[in-house]
């Protein structure tokens, strides 16, 4: 029996980059000469056994064949006669398909070692288009790896608008169509893996409400990228260098979906966008099963983002109004996500990245003020009960925040 270190570890390691998941593939082993080892048997598909003492994941030798439709429409054979080129050749990318041995000694039959010399996402073989969400995970290695320049070869791009045109996209479950997009909204280019899935016509497919907004044009004025895409894309990028956080990265790609159904007839202009991309948010986020809190804040940004760019001309109600709306008295985080959300917005402008963003920070300052209130004293001063405290704390906090505004 033969044990190797294999995939995103190798590739990370000769990138320098932090290897967090560690695969080890074992050849010319057997279930049961595993189990007898203390391996615990936990594949269902296919035999794959966490490791008794590091519960690092440890997979026999194994190959595949296509049978139906999806990710899932695979038939695997593993045995103990099964070879180490073998089991790397069903691989998806060269760079993924290198093994390394105990001794340090480094196993490449695909050259993918020279791949990553060259910055190039290979495919190792044609059976690469059998597996549909192969096209989302290069998007995905192409976001992860952009700082380091990669990029996808011209004959792994033409089978994955193969694959794109080809109806197997739809065959893919959505709880792994949003794992690998929360993956690579994780990564520090998210904008990029949307930017490759429509390369490749895929985005229409996964994400219809975004490709959508490509074509459709804004007010030269205040966006002189003018595509409402191009835009969409700029914000996600701005977003992605002022927070790491997942949920403020999707609501900002999501915070002008509703330009997408404005009429011809008011364009360039989008009024009323943001409620109107509500129900698209939703209706997405239900799609993709995309948790809710996700979600909230999404359509939370859709609605009040334009409200925080004119802050200053606000009357104190309504600014009150917002807090309330975004419920910041018992998610105080929500304050600043939605001042990051507007930011990012507004510096997701062609020859604008750069611009300060003041409003973003006069929303947080001015909630901390009001945060001053004291609502036990309001309560035991008053002898209140019921709404009638609510109203009372509501009171106080307009107060303070008029006061905060005069100062």
């Amino acid at each position: 029996m033969k044990i190797y270190l294999v995939g995103g570890a190798i590739r990370d390691i000769l990138l320098n980059l932090k290897v967090t998941d560690k695969d080890w593939l074992v050849v010319e082993g057997n279930i049961k000469l595993m189990i007898k080892l203390g391996f615990k048997l936990v594949g269902k598909d296919f035999p794959v056994f966490l490791h008794p003492i590091t519960h690092e994941e440890y997979a026999l030798a194994r190959t595949e064949q296509k049978v139906g439709h999806g990710y899932k429409g695979f038939v695997y054979y593993s045995s103990s006669k099964i070879t180490l080129e073998e089991d790397l050749l069903r691989r998806d990318l060269t760079i993924n398909a290198i093994a390394q041995d105990k001794l340090g000694n480094f196993y490449d039959p695909y050259n993918g070692i020279q791949d990553i010399k060259n910055r190039i996402l290979r495919h190792v073989s044609n059976a690469f288009q059998e597996d549909p969400l192969r096209v989302l995970r290069v998007a995905r290695f192409t976001a992860k790896l952009a700082s380091l320049n990669f990029r996808i070869h011209k004959k792994t791009l033409e089978l994955m608008k193969i694959m794109s045109n080809s109806g197997e996209l739809s065959y893919l479950k959505p709880e792994r169509i949003w794992k690998e997009t929360y993956n690579a909204l994780q990564t520090s280019h998210p904008h990029i893996y949307f930017q490759v899935l429509r390369k490749c016509e895929a985005l229409s497919i996964i994400f219809p409400e975004i490709n959508k907004l490509y074509g459709i044009p804004a007010p030269l004025r205040w966006h002189p990228e003018i595509d409402t895409g191009i835009h969409t894309m700029l914000t996600l990028k701005i977003a992605a260098k002022l927070t790491t956080n997942v949920a403020v990265r999707f609501a900002a790609l999501c915070h002008d979906i509703g330009k997408g159904l404005t009429p011809k007839k008011l364009w360039p202009r989008h009024p009323g966008h943001g409620l109107a991309g509500v129900p698209l948010i939703k209706k997405l986020c239900k799609k993709l099963k995309i948790p809710n809190n996700i979600k909230n804040l999404s359509v939370l940004a859709a609605q009040v983002h334009d409200f925080i760019h004119d802050i200053y001309n606000q009357k104190p109600k309504n600014i009150l109004n917002i807090y309330n709306m975004i419920d910041a008295w018992r998610k105080p985080y929500r304050v600043k996500q939605i001042a990051l959300i507007s930011e990012a917005d507004a510096r997701g402008r062609a020859t604008l990245e750069s611009i300060p963003y003041h409003q973003g920070e006069y929303f947080i300052n001015m909630y901390k003020y009001i945060l001053n209130i004291n609502i036990k004293n309001i309560i035991n001063n008053n002898k209140l009960k019921g709404i009638d405290i609510s109203e009372k704390i509501q009171e106080e906090r307009l107060k303070l925040l008029k006061l905060y505004l005069k100062s």
